[in-house]
């Protein structure tokens, strides 16, 4: 997600290897902010497959996908209390496990 700048209004979400939860999109637009918290309702609200793939039952991050805001891991900077200021970049992305 990528917050103002470039002539983008709101937050941008890049959805990757999710795409298919989210109607096939690669970016979505959201104009939550604050919290990363408040951007995930958002795109819960609109897509909530894609919401169920992020959080669990309790709306905790599930453990195999990551959230990184502005490159950093989120579990280490906050969770979904997470700032995500005006030009931000937030990414999901589901953990590869290798077997």
């Amino acid at each position: 997600m990528r917050t103002g700048g470039g002539g983008l209004s709101g937050h941008r979400a890049a959805a990757g290897p999710l795409r298919g939860e989210a109607g096939g999109a690669s970016r979505l637009s959201v104009a939550a902010a604050g919290t990363l918290g408040a951007v995930l309702d958002e795109l819960a609200a609109d897509h909530p497959r894609l919401a169920r793939r992020i959080r669990d039952e309790r709306g905790e991050l599930r453990r195999y996908v990551n959230v990184y805001v502005d490159g950093e891991d989120c579990r280490h900077s906050g969770g979904l209390a997470t700032p995500v200021g005006e030009g931000a970049q937030v990414q999901v992305l589901p953990s590869v496990a290798e077997g």
